[in-house]
């Protein structure tokens, strides 16, 4: 049994239009979709914190959407947290930390992350088999209407650029993002430690979400744009 949530972040046409098709979906074949809506619920937006705070947007996107999903599973009393990670994105992901070592990532980049004592929800990534072209075929042939525009505040971000960058490998040597991937988590993910440079969490004094300080990130920008 599933339900679905939406996220609603504020980036004008773009959220309205995929709160539009997640309620749509959702109605013609009669599941539960809970809204989160940034703007009314917590009182800022990812365009409006990422102008005012002087940040990367899609630090700010990422930011709130780990901790409205993690909040959102937890307030509902879900037991586990159906991210739509696909294989691209597990690929850029898993390319990009590798060009930086990042160990600590490395060390969580797998397809289930347990849930943990300290208050995060279990994530499984049922998708990262599947690419995007496969996942866009499936909608098609299937009546999935999705949102075909991409975030127009992720043009030119990091993680795109990784993905065109495997787009051309791929083109001529078909196959090498998923023997990328799966042969990471097949013969090198064990190598590295899942809890390696983790701190130790706490509660959030403001919120109770696990936080590595006496407040949360999250509840610090809260906080800032209240500030405003």
């Amino acid at each position: 049994e599933v339900d679905g949530v939406y996220l609603g972040l504020g980036i004008d046409e773009y959220s309205d239009e995929g709160r539009r098709y997640s309620e749509e979906f959702a109605r013609r074949r009669g599941l539960n979709l809970e809204v989160v809506d940034l703007a009314t619920e917590v009182g800022f937006t990812i365009p409006g914190a990422a102008t005012d705070m002087r940040r990367v947007p899609c630090s700010v996107c990422g930011l709130s959407k780990r901790y409205l999903l993690n909040d959102a599973a937890r307030r509902g009393g879900y037991d586990v947290l159906v991210m739509g990670h696909n294989l691209d994105d597990e690929a850029a992901m898993l390319f990009g930390n590798v060009m930086q070592w990042n160990a600590e990532y490395l060390g969580r980049q797998r397809p289930v992350l347990p849930a943990t004592d300290d208050g995060l929800i279990k994530k499984i990534k049922p998708l990262i088999r599947v690419g995007e072209r496969e996942t866009a075929a499936y909608a098609v042939l299937t009546g999935i209407e999705y949102e075909i525009d991409e975030c127009p505040m992720a043009s030119g971000n990091r993680a795109n650029r990784i993905k065109e960058y495997l787009n051309i490998i791929e083109d001529r040597s078909p196959g090498t993002k998923s023997q990328f991937l799966f042969g990471f988590l097949d013969r090198a993910a064990h190598r590295f430690d899942e809890d390696a440079g983790k701190a130790e969490l706490g509660e959030c004094a403001d919120c109770g979400q696990p936080t590595t300080a006496e407040v949360c990130a999250f509840c610090r920008l809260r906080a800032r744009m209240a500030a405003e």
